[in-house]
């Protein structure tokens, strides 16, 4: 979708995304080898009491069910940002779903624009986890 035909405050929801332990486990061990992504026995002495997934993974999780529906399609130029926040933690077998909602769109020239997509994460309980939002350079029509 080109950058032209785009509003604010249109959304997107994403399929289901879960994060399995195995595939936690693995980035955590390779990404992120912290005692509290990748030792059961530290994890349980912790304020969360079991293992907790890295924060990257658990994004990108989402990130992936958000591309089948992406608003851009082959419109999309580049990205340009992204700012991750964690609100809650996220454990194993975590059921994440988002809404990606568009909350700025800047004309940047003739040939693009900056398409801001906020996305609001919650695991299977309803609890916002996380929230990202991601600035991506969007083609413009050419007139």
């Amino acid at each position: 979708m080109y950058f032209d035909e785009l509003e604010l405050g249109m959304t997107v929801n994403t399929k289901p995304a879960i994060i399995e332990k195995e595939k936690m486990l693995a980035f955590a061990r390779e990404y992120d080898n912290i005692p509290l992504h990748t030792d059961e026995e530290y994890a349980k002495k912790t304020p969360f009491g079991k293992l907790i997934a890295p924060g990257v993974m658990s994004f990108v999780t989402v990130w992936a069910k958000y591309l089948e529906v992406d608003f851009f399609g082959d419109e999309l130029l580049a990205g340009k940002s992204t700012k991750i926040e964690w609100v809650k933690p996220v454990f194993a077998d975590d059921v994440l779903t988002a809404s990606a909602e568009i909350t700025k769109l800047v004309k940047r020239n003739e040939k693009n624009g900056l398409v801001e997509v906020t996305m609001y994460i919650n695991n299977q309980n309803g609890e916002l986890v996380m929230t990202g939002v991601t600035e991506a350079v969007v083609k413009r029509k050419l007139s």
